[in-house]
């Protein structure tokens, strides 16, 4: 890593991240990050591609999390950096490698708290007519990034209460529509079914584990990291799948599955469809569902604002971004101008394509963090590494090779999004060209 100039302000001694994270807490934080892809927005791949596709999508899409997870933690566990995928991309291929890395990441991260936002809004507009779906999803905004100023300790905490909640919620969901479930519902209405759909419906299978990878970015902040981290993937990862793969089964064999493709609360309208719409269980499943949308909003505000938090530090955005709370040590403007990004997307575009355009930046972020590691294997064979990628290199090449089936089926069925990506990274590129970097510090130097 460059070092950085005398005079800079890695010469002047500024508070840092704390350590204090513990393996329940990692797990919490890392599904809470993705568990509200269960809650909403996978099921508009059944839109897309109908319940048979879709499921192709899901389990396709479930064997590139599982193989890259193993492989991305052999990363994580190397160099516990809170710039996660753009610090291997800078080790592994240098500045340019790191800034398409920190790109697509920031992408990923700033695009998947609005469309989170959104959803709580719908959800509690469905509690109550009453309340505006953008006023809601505004006041998340507000909320989440002030309990994530008040420092990491204390919403990690808050956290697990919230994960822990939204797992036992999915749990009481699939226990009360399993009775209902029918195969003939869920494999009805596909005869439209074909292998264009299941490429169309990717991202939305990608929705189900979405920012899992977000452990990166608080690994600076990780109790004996080594081990936690590997503990924290695993059990998060296995978690994830359970709740995935049965929620979308099971949802999708109670009733017309197609009345649930295009709303952003299907799982209390599935209550609605299984008890009765007047039954006082599909309002409390809504309110409490409220929980997993909240889990994820608030772990992805972590997420984004470590990783706008180290590109500053290490100078590829404004200095002032790196500064860190002297009182509750979190980055707090990495927090309020990132949630301000996340806020324009909520009122510039649908559920929908926000959901697209992040699930375009984590996968050209998992190809990234993939060629990291085979290059890393040549150039630092050396480097501690205390977790290994299994069955390497085929379990890593797998997920690279389903990485590059998704980002190609994103761009085929998406190309005026995928443009806009495109360009957004060459104006940036450009910019980076001209300025350069200023390096100011980071604790994976060297």
């Amino acid at each position: 890593m460059t070092e950085p100039p005398e005079g800079s302000r890695a010469t002047v001694a500024r508070p840092g991240l704390r350590k204090v994270i513990t393996t329940a807490q990692l797990w919490s934080i890392a599904v809470g990050m993705v568990i509200s892809g269960e809650y909403f927005g996978w099921n508009y791949g059944w839109a897309a591609a109908g319940t048979i596709g879709f499921l192709i999508a899901t389990l396709l899409v479930t064997v590139l999390y599982i193989t890259f997870i193993f492989s991305y933690t052999e990363l994580t566990t190397s160099i516990p950096d809170a710039g996660g995928p753009f610090t291997y991309a800078f080790r592994a291929f240098g500045p340019t490698g790191a800034f398409i890395a920190g790109f697509a990441t920031l992408i990923d991260f700033l695009m998947a708290p609005p469309a989170i936002a959104a959803a709580l809004g719908a959800y509690a507009h469905f509690l109550n007519p009453d309340l505006p779906v953008l006023w809601v999803a505004t006041a998340s905004y507000f909320v989440f990034i002030t309990i994530n100023i008040l420092g990491i300790k204390e919403s990690a905490n808050f956290s697990m209460v919230i994960t822990v909640l939204s797992v036992l919620e999915l749990i009481v969901f699939m226990a009360l529509v399993a009775p209902s479930y029918r195969t003939a519902n869920f494999v009805a209405h596909n005869e439209s079914f074909g292998v264009e759909g299941i490429f169309a419906a990717l991202p939305f299978a990608i929705w189900f584990y979405l920012a899992i990878e977000g452990v990166a970015m608080v690994a600076e902040e990780v109790k004996d990291p080594k081990k936690t981290i590997p503990r924290g993937y695993l059990l998060s990862i296995g978690t994830l799948v359970v709740l995935a793969v049965g929620t979308m089964l099971l949802t999708g064999g109670v009733g017309d599955w197609r009345l649930l493709s295009e709303i952003d609360y299907p799982l209390p309208e599935t209550l609605a469809m299984v008890l009765g719409r007047n039954s006082p269980w599909s309002k409390i499943f809504a309110s409490l569902g409220l929980f997993g949308l909240i889990a994820s909003f608030h772990c992805n505000t972590i997420g984004y604002s470590r990783q706008i938090y180290a590109l500053a530090r290490s100078g590829y955005l404004p200095e002032f971004l790196a500064d860190v709370n002297r009182r509750f040590q979190t980055p707090h403007w990495a927090l309020i101008v990132g949630g301000g990004v996340g806020f324009v997307a909520l009122f510039s575009g649908t559920t929908g394509e926000i959901i697209i355009l992040s699930a375009l930046g984590a996968v050209a972020m998992y190809i990234s963090s993939l060629l990291s590691l085979f290059a890393l294997r040549r150039k630092e064979p050396a480097l501690e590494r205390p977790f290994v990628a299994p069955g390497y290199p085929y379990v890593p090449l797998t997920a690279l090779i389903l990485s590059l089936v998704c980002l190609i089926a994103i761009v085929y069925y998406n190309p005026w999004l995928s443009l806009i990506f495109a360009g957004l990274l060459a104006v940036c590129l450009l910019l980076f060209r001209i300025i350069g970097v200023r390096p100011v510090d980071s604790p994976a130097a060297g």
